[in-house]
């Protein structure tokens, strides 16, 4: 697998977390019964880095996004933890105070920018209101900065697309649009969420690029949400993966990549396309992930898990460290074996 990433610039030793998820539970609620489909999850989110979040759909990788934004849909709720915005825990924040929050100190990159940009007006003005409305600006003095920040995202004659709706845009100008607008006030957090599986290949390449040099030039502390390990592999530092609601492992990139010790990352690596064989055939991982409302007992992937025993049907393991990393896993030593790399083999 190649990583032939450009990471951004590393984070000073004790740096304070610009973002936290402290043991995190959100639930759907139905009259008086909540189901759980986010559970204990805890992040920690620091300036200079990008954790990535990988997991198949319906994992919870954007609810737990969407909480630090304060954005979670209708029926969802946070039932116990806290999310931290800098020193800020923000279970008291009011709606205005999250109003206040949203792009000066956390923004998000949305997976549709169709869905984030409104059809009825151009687009140079959209990218502009924040100018006018959270900072002051004259209707001119906003228009310059929107012009300047559409230039600094890559779309070309700037000047001329302020009128543009976003009809007129192709998909990876819409999203270039959409990042000028996340990057506008300057948040110290950016969300990223399925931010180019619109996209197609040529297009995703140079948003990544472009996602990469402005969370290395801010030194943003970055979530990035995919299910494209591809992707993670260019632009992330460090790695959670998701299962069923809860993180099963979490550790630095290479480490994760290399050595997996949960088998959902061991699954999910196998079923990522290397490109040494044309042709080559796909391991994908059997089952469907567990349907919330009936969770299985014990560890809710041994199901699918083909290194299941009594104890994974029983007893959930809890997430704990090993060798820097945090793991999920009855058998994680077992999974760590069957994933050597090829020069300790």
């Amino acid at each position: 697998m190649t990583m032939s990433a450009v990471h951004p610039v590393p984070t000073p030793p004790g740096e304070d977390a610009a973002a936290q998820l402290r043991d995190v539970h959100i639930g759907f609620r139905s009259g008086r019964h909540v189901t759980p489909v986010v559970r204990g999850v805890s992040l920690r989110l620091r300036p200079g880095r990008v954790l990535a979040l990988v997991g198949e759909s319906g994992s919870g990788k954007s609810l737990t996004s969407l909480a630090l934004i304060g954005l979670l849909p209708p029926g969802a709720e946070i039932t116990s933890g806290s999310v931290v915005l800098g020193d800020d825990d923000t279970a008291g924040f009011t709606a205005r105070q999250w109003r206040e929050a949203r792009g000066s100190r956390v923004a998000m990159v949305f997976q549709d920018p169709m869905a984030a940009l409104n059809p009825g007006f151009a687009v140079g003005p959209q990218i502009a209101e924040p100018f006018r409305r959270r900072l002051g600006l004259s209707r001119r003095e906003a228009r310059e900065r929107a012009v300047a920040l559409m230039r600094e995202v890559g779309i070309a004659d700037a000047e001329t697309r302020y009128g543009d709706h976003p009809h007129e845009f192709s998909g990876g100008m819409r999203q270039r649009a959409v990042i000028a607008m996340a990057l506008a006030l300057g948040p110290s957090v950016l969300l990223a969420d399925e931010p180019t599986t619109a996209l197609d290949v040529t297009v995703q390449a140079q948003i990544l690029r472009l996602l990469a040099r402005r969370q290395r030039e801010a030194g943003l502390a970055t979530l990035l949400v995919s299910h494209d390990l591809g992707v993670v592999a260019r632009m992330a530092h460090e790695v959670a993966v998701m299962y069923a609601g809860r993180i099963v492992e979490q550790g630095p990139l290479d480490a994760v990549y290399t050595r997996p010790a949960h088998p959902y990352t061991l699954g999910l690596l196998r079923a990522m396309p290397d490109g040494k064989e044309e042709g080559g055939r796909l391991t994908p991982i059997a089952g469907l992930p567990p349907d919330p409302r009936r969770p299985p007992g014990g560890c809710a992937f041994h199901p699918r898990c083909p290194f299941a025993t009594d104890v994974c049907r029983t007893e959930d393991p809890p997430l704990a460290e090993s060798g820097g990393r945090a793991i999920a896993c009855h058998h994680a030593d077992e999974v760590g074996a069957a994933h050597q790399p090829e020069e300790d083999r």
